[in-house]
C-alpha cells in the first residue's frame, strides 16, 4: 500500500515541539544558515507565553538573561505581554 500523501524534505535540523525551546532551538539553527524544520502538533500555541511564565524554576531571571545574551527572543516576547509584577 502506498502513501500518495507523503513528501521529502531536505533539512539540517528538524525541531519536535514548538514550545519556548523548539522556538529557540529553531531560531538558533536558522540564524547559523541551516535549513530547520520544526514540528507542532497545534499550531495555534506556537510560542505561546503563559501569563505568568515560569522559567527556569526559581532562577528564572537568571536562564531568561542567559537566553537574552545569545540573541534569542523569549525575553522581549515575555516582556510584551507583560501584565503586573511585585518585587519580593
Amino acid at each position: 500500500m502506498s502513501n500518495n500523501n507523503a513528501y521529502h524534505i531536505r533539512t539540517d535540523v528538524c525541531v519536535i515541539g514548538a514550545g519556548h525551546a523548539g522556538c529557540e532551538a529553531a531560531l538558533a539553527t536558522a540564524r547559523l544558515g541551516l535549513k530547520t524544520v520544526i514540528f507542532t502538533m497545534n499550531t495555534d500555541s506556537i510560542a505561546m507565553m503563559p501569563c505568568n511564565p515560569h522559567i527556569g524554576g526559581s532562577s528564572k531571571g537568571h536562564l531568561v538573561r542567559e537566553i537574552d545574551a545569545l540573541g534569542g527572543e523569549m525575553g522581549k516576547n515575555i516582556d510584551k505581554t507583560f501584565i503586573q509584577s511585585k518585587m519580593l
